[in-house]
């Protein structure tokens, strides 16, 4: 499979406004580098809710995911490596899946599992880019419907969704056994 990534720019005018990222698919060689960013993204999600609590196990859970995901055809992953000093160092990581909508239309839903950059990629296009990136890739898989799946109490993620057009259409709730 060819594993061609792209460069960020802003979409403004005509003036090129680089975003400190390059992304591309991931690869089996990426695995090693992609568990820590999943797992910070999986403790970070902790913090919003005890029922999210991370296992001990997270790890081995993650790695055997992410080798899933690779051989999934329904599956998008995602690296994204800074640039400049930081090149080929991966900075982010996206999980993504494309699901059967058996009663609605359209049939193919694109899923964002995970989205997470590293603090310092922040606050710069970088996530929008992420999010254009994982969003071609699933709609060339077939998706006409991008949705997204992050905890509840996460009000950065709630408006970084919100201000790209998402909104809530289903509410998933929990309790303890």
């Amino acid at each position: 499979m060819e594993n061609l990534g792209k460069s960020a720019v802003s979409p403004s005018t005509s003036d090129v406004h680089a975003v400190p990222i390059h992304v591309r698919l991931a690869t089996s060689q990426d695995v090693s580098s992609l568990v820590p960013l999943l797992l910070r993204l999986k403790r970070l999600n902790e913090e919003f809710d005890p029922l999210l609590k991370v296992r001990p196990d997270a790890e081995a859970n993650a790695k055997a995911v992410l080798e899933a995901d690779l051989k999934d055809p329904k599956s998008v992953v995602l690296a994204a490596e800074g640039v400049g000093a930081d090149k080929g160092k991966v900075v982010g990581v996206v999980r993504a899946q494309v699901r059967d909508r058996p009663f609605y239309a359209p049939e193919l839903e694109g899923l964002i599992c995970d989205i997470y950059l590293l603090p310092l990629y922040r606050r710069h296009g970088s996530g929008e880019f992420l999010l254009q990136e994982v969003s071609r890739h699933l709609k060339e898989k077939g998706a006409g419907i991008v949705t997204a799946e992050f905890p509840t109490q996460n009000e950065i993620a709630v408006k970084f969704y919100a201000k790209r057009g998402f909104r809530p259409i289903i509410a998933h709730h929990a309790r303890s056994l």
